[in-house]
């Protein structure tokens, strides 16, 4: 690790030390990998990452967590998700996010209180200000606090800390809740949680590394990297008859290209980005 990241990673450790011990919320994701292991740096056993599991997480990036947080050293506890109980959540209007935010922080904090663990902070970043991002404020009235925000860590920092330290997912791309791929006033369910974690997979398995099957009913919207729809017309065959098997009955190949929040499109001034949290979809 070079002079100037090793500067701001010990202000990193220094910050969490300030707050005590700590609950990490913890996705297995960059960021919150990056964070994971400062706290169980600068605390060790008064460290601990919580992961909460619900439909929405796709079993890969359970396993992704599960993987990382071994390698750390962390504690790591699962949490069962609440939000499906939660009508205001499954009706998936515009503020969603909050409504899963709302119950995932409610829970840790919850949990960081029956162990002792004073402190709850997640991975919001310094460039994670745009989009429409409603679950800063359930964040918020948790008392959930942002380390890298605070000072000032962006995403190219966080990824030349986490390759410097060995995190296996330095490089790890964007990722979200699997209800981000599905449009807003269409209601979340089981069902098309499932065919949307089936459909990525598969893309996957093909070499896709980075893209989206947005659910729009009997419609899947697949989105890759721009230089990979070449690709994908290539495999014309075999993602179209996969997709048929999971129910979509047409099946689109978006020419924009992979775009991060792109469901958010349709809120216009309404998701401006004003709320800067991390929401719809933390990529």
């Amino acid at each position: 690790m070079n002079k100037e990241l090793k500067k701001i990673y010990d202000a990193l450790l220094h910050r969490l030390r300030q707050g005590g011990p700590t609950v990490v919320a913890y996705s297995g994701g960059t960021d919150s990998s990056l964070l994971a292991r400062a706290a169980f740096d600068a605390l060790g056993a008064e460290s601990c990452a919580v992961t909460v599991v619900s439909p929405s997480l796709a079993a890969s990036e359970l396993e992704e967590s599960r993987t990382v947080a071994a390698e750390i050293g962390i504690r790591h506890v699962l949490i069962e998700g609440r939000e499906m109980e939660d009508i205001r959540y499954r009706k998936n209007d515009s503020d969603r996010c909050y409504f899963c935010k709302f119950h995932s922080f409610k829970d840790i904090r919850a949990f960081a209180e029956s162990e002792g663990l004073h402190s709850i902070v997640d991975g919001h970043n310094a460039d994670d200000s745009g989009d429409y991002r409603p679950g800063h404020r359930a964040a918020g009235e948790q008392g959930v606090r942002s380390p890298l925000k605070e000072l000032n860590i962006g995403k190219e920092r966080v990824r030349e800390l986490a390759k410097a330290l060995g995190l296996s997912n330095w490089d790890k791309p964007a990722a979200a809740c699997l209800a981000s791929r599905i449009p807003y006033g269409s209601e979340v369910d089981r069902r098309k949680l499932s065919a949307v974690e089936k459909g990525e997979a598969f893309l996957h398995s093909l070499g896709f590394r980075q893209c989206r099957l947005r659910h729009h009913g009997h419609i899947a919207r697949i989105e890759v990297e721009a230089q990979d729809l070449e690709n994908a017309l290539k495999q014309r065959e075999g993602i179209l008859s996969f997709m048929r098997d999971l129910g979509f009955q047409y099946v689109t190949l978006d020419l924009s290209g992979f775009e991060s929040g792109s469901m958010n499109r349709v809120l216009g001034s309404e998701g401006s980005g004003s709320d800067g949290a991390p929401g719809a979809e933390h990529e």
